[in-house]
Protein backbone atom coordinates (compact mmCIF):
# COMPACT_ATOMS: atom_id res chain seq x y z
CA UNK A 1 0.00 0.00 0.00
CA UNK A 2 1.05 3.33 -0.23
CA UNK A 3 2.65 5.02 2.38
CA UNK A 4 1.91 8.68 2.66
CA UNK A 5 4.50 11.19 4.00
CA UNK A 6 3.58 12.63 7.30
CA UNK A 7 4.22 16.54 7.24
CA UNK A 8 4.07 18.79 10.77
CA UNK A 9 4.60 22.23 11.25
CA UNK A 10 7.47 24.32 12.90
CA UNK A 11 7.27 27.49 13.60
CA UNK A 12 10.72 27.44 15.22
CA UNK A 13 13.84 25.28 15.61
CA UNK A 14 12.68 23.59 18.63
CA UNK A 15 9.40 22.59 16.85
CA UNK A 16 10.92 21.37 14.11
CA UNK A 17 12.85 18.62 15.93
CA UNK A 18 10.29 17.73 18.08
CA UNK A 19 8.23 16.54 14.82
CA UNK A 20 10.96 14.35 13.70
CA UNK A 21 11.46 12.94 17.23
CA UNK A 22 7.56 12.16 17.08
CA UNK A 23 7.38 10.46 13.27
CA UNK A 24 6.82 13.57 11.07
CA UNK A 25 8.75 12.56 7.63
CA UNK A 26 8.89 16.16 6.73
CA UNK A 27 7.90 19.82 8.33
CA UNK A 28 7.18 23.14 6.70
CA UNK A 29 8.35 26.14 7.75
CA UNK A 30 6.99 30.27 6.98
CA UNK A 31 10.00 32.53 4.43
CA UNK A 32 9.77 35.74 7.01
CA UNK A 33 7.57 38.36 5.30
CA UNK A 34 6.23 35.76 2.12
CA UNK A 35 4.92 33.46 3.91
CA UNK A 36 0.95 33.50 5.34
CA UNK A 37 2.17 33.05 9.21
CA UNK A 38 3.68 35.77 9.70
CA UNK A 39 3.03 35.79 13.56
CA UNK A 40 5.37 33.92 15.86
CA UNK A 41 7.22 32.62 12.61
CA UNK A 42 10.87 32.57 14.59
CA UNK A 43 12.45 31.25 11.47
CA UNK A 44 14.81 33.58 9.15
CA UNK A 45 17.48 32.65 7.04
CA UNK A 46 20.02 31.71 9.80
CA UNK A 47 17.63 29.35 11.57
CA UNK A 48 15.83 28.01 8.13
CA UNK A 49 19.99 27.11 7.11
CA UNK A 50 20.10 25.04 10.35
CA UNK A 51 16.85 23.34 10.09
CA UNK A 52 17.55 22.14 6.50
CA UNK A 53 20.91 20.99 7.43
CA UNK A 54 19.49 19.28 9.97
CA UNK A 55 16.50 17.38 8.14
CA UNK A 56 18.84 15.95 5.51
CA UNK A 57 21.47 14.98 8.13
CA UNK A 58 18.50 12.99 9.81
CA UNK A 59 16.99 11.78 6.00
CA UNK A 60 13.76 13.91 6.51
CA UNK A 61 12.72 16.89 4.08
CA UNK A 62 12.20 20.86 4.99
CA UNK A 63 9.67 22.42 3.40
CA UNK A 64 9.19 26.28 3.02
CA UNK A 65 5.74 28.14 2.95
CA UNK A 66 6.28 31.38 0.59
CA UNK A 67 2.61 31.47 0.01
CA UNK A 68 1.38 34.91 0.21
CA UNK A 69 -0.91 36.20 -2.24
CA UNK A 70 1.74 39.72 -2.72
CA UNK A 71 0.21 43.50 -3.70
CA UNK A 72 3.06 44.88 -6.21
CA UNK A 73 5.16 46.36 -3.78
CA UNK A 74 6.28 42.70 -2.91
CA UNK A 75 6.74 41.84 -6.04
CA UNK A 76 9.58 44.09 -6.82
CA UNK A 77 11.52 43.00 -3.62
CA UNK A 78 10.74 39.07 -4.27
CA UNK A 79 13.55 37.34 -6.32
CA UNK A 80 15.86 39.52 -4.47
CA UNK A 81 15.22 37.54 -1.04
CA UNK A 82 13.83 34.43 -2.11
CA UNK A 83 17.61 33.63 -3.73
CA UNK A 84 19.10 33.36 -1.04
CA UNK A 85 16.28 31.04 0.62
CA UNK A 86 16.72 28.93 -2.54
CA UNK A 87 20.22 28.81 -2.29
CA UNK A 88 19.53 26.74 1.13
CA UNK A 89 18.70 23.99 -0.85
CA UNK A 90 14.68 23.59 0.61
CA UNK A 91 12.98 20.24 -0.49
CA UNK A 92 10.17 22.71 -1.72
CA UNK A 93 8.44 25.57 -2.36
CA UNK A 94 4.77 26.18 -1.10
CA UNK A 95 3.83 28.46 -3.09
CA UNK A 96 0.37 30.00 -3.96
CA UNK A 97 0.26 33.01 -6.61
CA UNK A 98 0.66 32.25 -10.15
CA UNK A 99 3.14 35.23 -10.88
CA UNK A 100 5.26 34.28 -7.87
CA UNK A 101 5.62 30.63 -9.52
CA UNK A 102 6.16 32.19 -13.01
CA UNK A 103 9.13 33.77 -11.86
CA UNK A 104 10.74 31.24 -9.70
CA UNK A 105 10.42 28.90 -12.66
CA UNK A 106 11.92 31.69 -15.13
CA UNK A 107 14.98 32.23 -12.88
CA UNK A 108 15.46 28.68 -10.72
CA UNK A 109 13.93 26.42 -13.21
CA UNK A 110 15.21 23.04 -10.93
CA UNK A 111 13.43 24.75 -8.08
CA UNK A 112 10.93 22.09 -6.48
CA UNK A 113 7.68 23.54 -6.41
CA UNK A 114 4.40 22.52 -4.25
CA UNK A 115 1.16 24.47 -4.71
CA UNK A 116 -0.10 26.01 -1.47
CA UNK A 117 -3.62 25.38 -0.53
CA UNK A 118 -4.41 29.08 -0.95
CA UNK A 119 -4.99 28.29 -4.82
CA UNK A 120 -7.84 26.77 -3.63
CA UNK A 121 -7.39 23.66 -6.21
CA UNK A 122 -10.82 21.72 -6.40
CA UNK A 123 -11.27 19.62 -9.58
CA UNK A 124 -8.94 17.34 -11.66
CA UNK A 125 -8.41 19.62 -14.65
CA UNK A 126 -7.18 22.64 -12.03
CA UNK A 127 -4.52 19.84 -11.36
CA UNK A 128 -3.48 18.99 -14.38
CA UNK A 129 -3.16 22.64 -15.06
CA UNK A 130 -0.55 23.43 -12.69
CA UNK A 131 1.48 20.13 -13.46
CA UNK A 132 1.43 21.34 -16.75
CA UNK A 133 3.44 24.64 -15.42
CA UNK A 134 5.93 22.40 -13.45
CA UNK A 135 4.11 22.70 -10.12
CA UNK A 136 5.07 18.93 -8.47
CA UNK A 137 2.50 18.81 -5.63
CA UNK A 138 -0.73 19.95 -5.56
CA UNK A 139 -2.36 20.85 -2.03
CA UNK A 140 -5.73 20.28 -2.26
CA UNK A 141 -8.66 22.58 -0.72
CA UNK A 142 -9.71 21.69 2.47
CA UNK A 143 -13.11 22.12 0.68
CA UNK A 144 -13.38 18.54 -0.39
CA UNK A 145 -14.62 14.88 -0.26
CA UNK A 146 -13.31 11.99 0.00
CA UNK A 147 -15.16 11.15 -3.35
CA UNK A 148 -13.99 14.32 -4.90
CA UNK A 149 -10.08 13.40 -3.99
CA UNK A 150 -10.75 9.64 -5.06
CA UNK A 151 -11.66 11.19 -8.47
CA UNK A 152 -9.03 13.54 -8.39
CA UNK A 153 -6.34 10.67 -8.06
CA UNK A 154 -7.78 8.91 -10.76
CA UNK A 155 -7.87 11.68 -13.11
CA UNK A 156 -4.11 12.73 -11.98
CA UNK A 157 -2.58 9.82 -11.36
CA UNK A 158 0.96 11.39 -12.08
CA UNK A 159 0.91 14.27 -9.92
CA UNK A 160 1.95 14.68 -6.15
CA UNK A 161 -1.49 15.23 -4.11
CA UNK A 162 -1.41 16.54 -0.34
CA UNK A 163 -4.29 17.03 1.67
CA UNK A 164 -4.57 18.35 5.50
CA UNK A 165 -5.61 15.95 7.79
CA UNK A 166 -5.41 18.38 11.39
CA UNK A 167 -5.71 21.54 12.62
CA UNK A 168 -7.75 24.92 12.44
CA UNK A 169 -10.36 25.69 9.92
CA UNK A 170 -11.21 29.06 7.99
CA UNK A 171 -14.91 29.98 7.82
CA UNK A 172 -13.74 31.17 4.22
CA UNK A 173 -12.48 29.38 1.16
CA UNK A 174 -8.92 28.16 2.44
CA UNK A 175 -8.17 31.33 3.67
CA UNK A 176 -9.31 34.01 1.14
CA UNK A 177 -11.06 36.28 4.03
CA UNK A 178 -11.74 40.09 4.27
CA UNK A 179 -12.68 39.48 7.94
CA UNK A 180 -9.28 40.86 9.70
CA UNK A 181 -8.93 43.55 6.90
CA UNK A 182 -12.17 45.15 7.66
CA UNK A 183 -11.57 44.73 11.21
CA UNK A 184 -8.21 45.44 11.92
CA UNK A 185 -6.52 45.87 8.81
CA UNK A 186 -4.69 43.27 9.34
CA UNK A 187 -4.30 41.56 5.74
CA UNK A 188 -4.90 37.54 6.29
CA UNK A 189 -3.39 36.80 2.46
CA UNK A 190 -0.75 38.90 3.68
CA UNK A 191 -0.10 36.29 6.51
CA UNK A 192 -1.50 38.71 9.19
CA UNK A 193 -4.59 37.36 10.00
CA UNK A 194 -5.73 37.74 13.55
CA UNK A 195 -8.47 35.62 13.59
CA UNK A 196 -11.35 38.03 14.13
CA UNK A 197 -13.64 35.10 13.21
CA UNK A 198 -12.38 33.46 16.43
CA UNK A 199 -13.22 36.13 18.86
CA UNK A 200 -15.71 35.80 21.67
CA UNK A 201 -18.53 38.15 20.76
CA UNK A 202 -21.74 39.11 22.96
CA UNK A 203 -25.09 39.53 21.12
CA UNK A 204 -26.75 43.04 22.10
CA UNK A 205 -30.10 43.85 21.40
CA UNK A 206 -30.49 46.89 18.68
CA UNK A 207 -33.17 48.40 16.57
CA UNK A 208 -33.00 50.53 13.12
CA UNK A 209 -33.83 54.23 13.18
CA UNK A 210 -36.11 55.71 10.09
CA UNK A 211 -33.03 57.00 9.26
CA UNK A 212 -31.29 53.58 8.50
CA UNK A 213 -29.06 53.56 11.82
CA UNK A 214 -28.65 50.98 14.20
CA UNK A 215 -28.50 51.54 17.22
CA UNK A 216 -28.36 49.29 20.54
CA UNK A 217 -31.55 49.53 23.17
CA UNK A 218 -32.76 47.77 26.38
CA UNK A 219 -36.04 47.04 25.36
CA UNK A 220 -37.48 43.29 23.94
CA UNK A 221 -36.37 42.47 20.21
CA UNK A 222 -38.48 41.30 17.80
CA UNK A 223 -36.84 37.67 16.28
CA UNK A 224 -34.92 38.20 12.73
CA UNK A 225 -34.01 41.90 13.52
CA UNK A 226 -30.90 43.29 13.39
CA UNK A 227 -28.53 42.71 16.73
CA UNK A 228 -24.99 44.42 17.81
CA UNK A 229 -21.59 42.16 18.52
CA UNK A 230 -19.51 43.47 21.37
CA UNK A 231 -15.70 41.52 21.22
CA UNK A 232 -14.58 40.24 24.77
CA UNK A 233 -11.61 42.92 24.95
CA UNK A 234 -13.23 45.54 23.51
CA UNK A 235 -16.34 46.41 25.18
CA UNK A 236 -18.27 49.51 23.54
CA UNK A 237 -17.41 49.33 20.16
CA UNK A 238 -20.53 47.70 18.73
CA UNK A 239 -20.54 46.22 15.39
CA UNK A 240 -23.91 45.43 13.53
CA UNK A 241 -24.42 42.33 11.88
CA UNK A 242 -27.28 40.56 10.15
CA UNK A 243 -28.48 36.94 10.14
CA UNK A 244 -30.56 35.33 7.25
CA UNK A 245 -31.69 32.00 6.21
CA UNK A 246 -28.04 30.66 5.82
CA UNK A 247 -27.26 31.69 9.79
CA UNK A 248 -25.08 34.58 10.94
CA UNK A 249 -21.78 35.84 8.65
CA UNK A 250 -18.78 35.82 11.74
CA UNK A 251 -18.59 31.89 12.98
CA UNK A 252 -15.78 30.28 14.50
CA UNK A 253 -15.68 27.24 12.96
CA UNK A 254 -14.38 23.88 15.06
CA UNK A 255 -10.99 22.31 14.18
CA UNK A 256 -10.51 19.84 11.69
CA UNK A 257 -9.97 16.09 12.85
CA UNK A 258 -9.62 13.40 10.32
CA UNK A 259 -7.63 10.81 12.02
CA UNK A 260 -10.40 8.50 11.22
CA UNK A 261 -10.02 8.86 7.47
CA UNK A 262 -6.14 8.68 7.26
CA UNK A 263 -6.99 4.68 6.34
CA UNK A 264 -9.04 5.83 3.76
CA UNK A 265 -7.00 8.63 2.13
CA UNK A 266 -3.42 6.64 2.29
CA UNK A 267 -5.72 4.02 0.20
CA UNK A 268 -6.73 6.58 -2.45
CA UNK A 269 -3.06 7.20 -2.77
CA UNK A 270 -2.73 10.59 -1.32
CA UNK A 271 1.19 11.20 -1.07
CA UNK A 272 1.10 13.62 1.89
CA UNK A 273 -0.92 14.55 4.96
CA UNK A 274 -1.04 17.35 6.57
CA UNK A 275 -0.82 18.72 10.22
CA UNK A 276 -1.87 22.55 10.58
CA UNK A 277 -0.03 24.03 13.29
CA UNK A 278 3.46 26.78 12.79
CA UNK A 279 1.54 28.85 15.81
CA UNK A 280 1.04 26.17 18.16
CA UNK A 281 3.01 24.63 21.34
CA UNK A 282 5.64 22.51 20.55
CA UNK A 283 3.95 19.71 22.71
CA UNK A 284 1.00 20.04 20.25
CA UNK A 285 3.03 19.33 17.31
CA UNK A 286 5.13 16.34 19.10
CA UNK A 287 1.45 14.84 20.20
CA UNK A 288 -0.39 15.08 16.80
CA UNK A 289 2.41 13.90 14.88
CA UNK A 290 2.84 11.04 17.19
CA UNK A 291 -1.01 10.12 17.36
CA UNK A 292 -0.90 10.21 13.03
CA UNK A 293 2.57 8.80 12.48
CA UNK A 294 0.43 5.70 14.52
CA UNK A 295 -2.35 6.13 11.80
CA UNK A 296 -0.35 5.82 8.77
CA UNK A 297 2.14 2.91 10.36
CA UNK A 298 -1.39 0.92 10.69
CA UNK A 299 -3.39 1.81 7.24
CA UNK A 300 -0.13 0.63 5.82
CA UNK A 301 0.28 -2.00 7.88
CA UNK A 302 -3.05 -3.36 7.34
CA UNK A 303 -4.08 -3.22 11.19
CA UNK A 304 -7.18 -1.77 12.77
CA UNK A 305 -7.64 2.08 13.28
CA UNK A 306 -6.77 2.43 17.46
CA UNK A 307 -9.45 4.74 18.10
CA UNK A 308 -7.86 5.80 21.38
CA UNK A 309 -5.99 8.52 18.98
CA UNK A 310 -9.50 9.89 19.79
CA UNK A 311 -9.12 10.76 23.14
CA UNK A 312 -5.70 11.69 23.14
CA UNK A 313 -6.00 14.67 20.39
CA UNK A 314 -9.31 15.18 22.25
CA UNK A 315 -6.39 16.34 25.25
CA UNK A 316 -4.66 18.77 22.83
CA UNK A 317 -6.42 22.66 23.25
CA UNK A 318 -9.23 22.44 20.07
CA UNK A 319 -12.54 24.65 19.66
CA UNK A 320 -14.68 21.58 19.13
CA UNK A 321 -13.49 18.93 16.06
CA UNK A 322 -15.27 18.59 13.06
CA UNK A 323 -14.25 16.12 10.00
CA UNK A 324 -14.57 19.22 7.87
CA UNK A 325 -16.13 18.63 4.16
CA UNK A 326 -14.63 14.45 4.09
CA UNK A 327 -17.36 13.26 4.95
CA UNK A 328 -21.51 14.71 5.28
CA UNK A 329 -22.41 11.94 7.96
CA UNK A 330 -19.78 9.83 10.58
CA UNK A 331 -20.19 5.99 10.46
CA UNK A 332 -22.74 4.84 13.05
CA UNK A 333 -19.63 2.63 15.06
CA UNK A 334 -18.10 6.12 15.96
CA UNK A 335 -20.50 8.71 17.12
CA UNK A 336 -21.31 6.85 20.21
CA UNK A 337 -17.41 6.37 20.53
CA UNK A 338 -17.19 10.04 19.76
CA UNK A 339 -19.52 11.12 23.27
CA UNK A 340 -18.15 8.83 25.90
CA UNK A 341 -14.54 9.56 25.12
CA UNK A 342 -14.34 12.87 25.07
CA UNK A 343 -15.72 12.25 28.95
CA UNK A 344 -13.50 9.72 29.62
CA UNK A 345 -9.71 10.99 28.90
CA UNK A 346 -8.80 14.44 30.13
CA UNK A 347 -5.08 15.56 30.60
CA UNK A 348 -2.99 18.76 31.08
CA UNK A 349 0.47 18.94 29.82
CA UNK A 350 2.08 19.85 33.08
CA UNK A 351 6.06 19.56 32.52
CA UNK A 352 8.91 19.02 29.66
CA UNK A 353 11.53 16.18 30.49
CA UNK A 354 14.63 17.57 30.47
CA UNK A 355 17.55 15.10 31.99
CA UNK A 356 16.99 11.97 33.55
CA UNK A 357 19.26 10.29 36.23
CA UNK A 358 19.34 7.40 38.85
CA UNK A 359 16.10 6.59 38.29
CA UNK A 360 14.64 10.28 38.75
CA UNK A 361 13.45 12.08 35.37
CA UNK A 362 14.24 16.16 35.99
CA UNK A 363 11.34 18.67 34.99
CA UNK A 364 10.52 21.63 33.53
CA UNK A 365 7.21 22.51 34.85
CA UNK A 366 4.47 24.23 32.77
CA UNK A 367 1.47 23.77 35.22
CA UNK A 368 0.65 22.38 38.58
CA UNK A 369 1.39 18.83 39.71
CA UNK A 370 1.07 17.28 42.87
CA UNK A 371 2.46 14.16 44.59
CA UNK A 372 -0.36 11.14 43.96
CA UNK A 373 -0.77 12.49 40.88
CA UNK A 374 -1.56 9.65 38.12
CA UNK A 375 0.24 11.37 34.88
CA UNK A 376 0.79 10.12 31.74
CA UNK A 377 4.53 10.18 30.15
CA UNK A 378 4.74 11.07 26.63
CA UNK A 379 8.30 10.27 24.65
CA UNK A 380 8.69 9.69 21.26
CA UNK A 381 9.56 6.02 21.15
CA UNK A 382 6.86 5.25 23.85
CA UNK A 383 4.39 6.53 26.74
CA UNK A 384 2.69 5.12 29.56
CA UNK A 385 0.92 6.12 33.24
CA UNK A 386 2.74 6.20 36.26
CA UNK A 387 2.23 8.03 39.98
CA UNK A 388 3.95 11.10 41.14
CA UNK A 389 5.64 9.41 44.39
CA UNK A 390 7.65 12.38 45.55
CA UNK A 391 9.15 15.60 44.06
CA UNK A 392 12.37 16.99 44.94
CA UNK A 393 14.08 20.37 44.12
CA UNK A 394 16.87 20.56 42.09
CA UNK A 395 18.80 21.67 45.98
CA UNK A 396 17.04 17.89 47.49
CA UNK A 397 14.48 19.38 49.06
CA UNK A 398 10.99 17.84 49.51
CA UNK A 399 7.90 19.72 48.03
CA UNK A 400 4.42 18.59 48.00
CA UNK A 401 3.56 20.69 45.13
CA UNK A 402 5.33 21.98 41.86
CA UNK A 403 3.24 25.24 41.44
CA UNK A 404 3.57 25.85 37.82
CA UNK A 405 5.79 27.96 35.70
CA UNK A 406 9.34 28.68 36.65
CA UNK A 407 9.73 25.45 38.75
CA UNK A 408 12.34 22.53 37.71
CA UNK A 409 12.12 19.89 39.72
CA UNK A 410 13.09 15.88 39.99
CA UNK A 411 10.19 13.03 40.40
CA UNK A 412 10.91 9.49 40.09
CA UNK A 413 10.38 7.70 36.91
CA UNK A 414 11.66 4.26 35.60
CA UNK A 415 14.48 4.70 32.88
CA UNK A 416 13.96 6.49 29.82
CA UNK A 417 15.81 8.50 27.20
CA UNK A 418 15.32 12.34 28.29
CA UNK A 419 15.48 13.65 25.00
CA UNK A 420 12.08 15.66 24.07
CA UNK A 421 9.86 13.83 26.15
CA UNK A 422 6.34 15.41 28.45
CA UNK A 423 4.44 14.55 31.32
CA UNK A 424 0.35 15.10 31.19
CA UNK A 425 -1.79 15.08 34.64
CA UNK A 426 -4.88 12.88 33.72
CA UNK A 427 -8.43 13.87 35.29
CA UNK A 428 -10.27 10.09 34.36
CA UNK A 429 -10.08 8.87 37.91
CA UNK A 430 -13.49 9.55 38.88
CA UNK A 431 -14.99 10.34 35.34
CA UNK A 432 -17.51 6.94 34.92
CA UNK A 433 -17.60 6.05 31.48
CA UNK A 434 -20.26 4.15 30.27
CA UNK A 435 -19.07 2.35 27.38
CA UNK A 436 -17.34 -0.64 28.37
CA UNK A 437 -15.53 -1.58 25.11
CA UNK A 438 -13.28 1.65 26.47
CA UNK A 439 -10.48 0.85 28.09
CA UNK A 440 -9.48 3.14 31.60
CA UNK A 441 -5.41 3.14 30.66
CA UNK A 442 -5.73 5.58 27.04
CA UNK A 443 -1.79 5.27 26.35
CA UNK A 444 -1.07 5.17 23.16
CA UNK A 445 1.00 2.08 22.18
CA UNK A 446 3.57 2.83 19.64
CA UNK A 447 4.54 0.39 16.95
CA UNK A 448 7.81 2.06 15.91
CA UNK A 449 11.07 2.80 17.00
CA UNK A 450 12.43 6.45 17.97
CA UNK A 451 14.67 7.37 14.76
Amino acid sequence: MNRPELLSPAGSLKHMRYAYAYGADAVYAGQPRYSLRVRNNLFDTKTLKQGILEAHANNKKFFIASNIIPHNSKIKTYIKDIEPIINLGPDALIMADPGLIMMVKEKFPNQVIHLSVQANSINYATVKFWKNTGVSRIILSRELSLDEIKDIRQECPDVELEVFVHGSLCIAYSGRCLLSGYFNHRDPNQGSCTNSCRWKYDVKKAKETFKGDVKAVKIKTPENQVVLLEEQTRLGELMPTFEDEHGTYIMNSKDLRAIEHVHTLTTIGINSLKIEGRTKSHYYVARTTQVYRQAIDDAVAGREFNKDAFGILENLANRGYTDGFYQRHQPEELQTYFENYSRSNKQQVVGEILDYKDGKAFIKVKNKFSVGNSIEVILPDRCFNTTIEYILTKHNEKLDVAKGSGYQVWIPMREIKPELGFIAKNFNEKIKIKNKNIKKDHSLKIRRPSW
